[in-house]
């Protein structure tokens, strides 16, 4: 397995010590919420053949008061079929089916927040 990590910044999400502290109830039960929504986006990408899940490593108080950064670690199974993986590529696909990055779910994302490294 290949990890890569997705990070992203959500406008209505207030950051809390709680949502910081890992194993805490409100850390886990968010951390279950963001991987629904984010594991269905990378099972419609191009790595979807090959995408294995997502895991939060973590919460972060964002720029503004009401900003919750996100990061989290994906991993997706090597496979000669997949000549390497392209994070442009990635990037671009969470972008459209974000709407530009600006909507996940209910969530409101900062627009300049995406990052996807492989």
């Amino acid at each position: 397995l290949e990890p890569f990590t997705v990070n992203f910044t959500i406008t209505n999400l207030r950051f809390t010590t709680d949502l910081g502290t890992p194993n805490s109830a409100k850390f886990s039960s968010t951390a279950k919420i963001m991987r629904h929504y984010i594991e269905p986006l990378l099972q419609k990408s191009s790595i979807s053949p090959y995408f294995t899940g997502c895991q939060v490593a973590g919460f972060r108080p964002g720029r503004e008061r009401d900003d919750t950064g996100i990061d989290a670690v994906c991993s997706y199974k090597t496979n000669a079929n997949l000549t390497r993986f392209n994070r442009e590529k990635v990037y671009q696909e969470l972008s459209t089916m974000t709407n530009g990055v600006t909507k996940l779910g209910h969530y409101s994302l900062e627009k300049n927040s995406l990052y996807v490294d492989g």
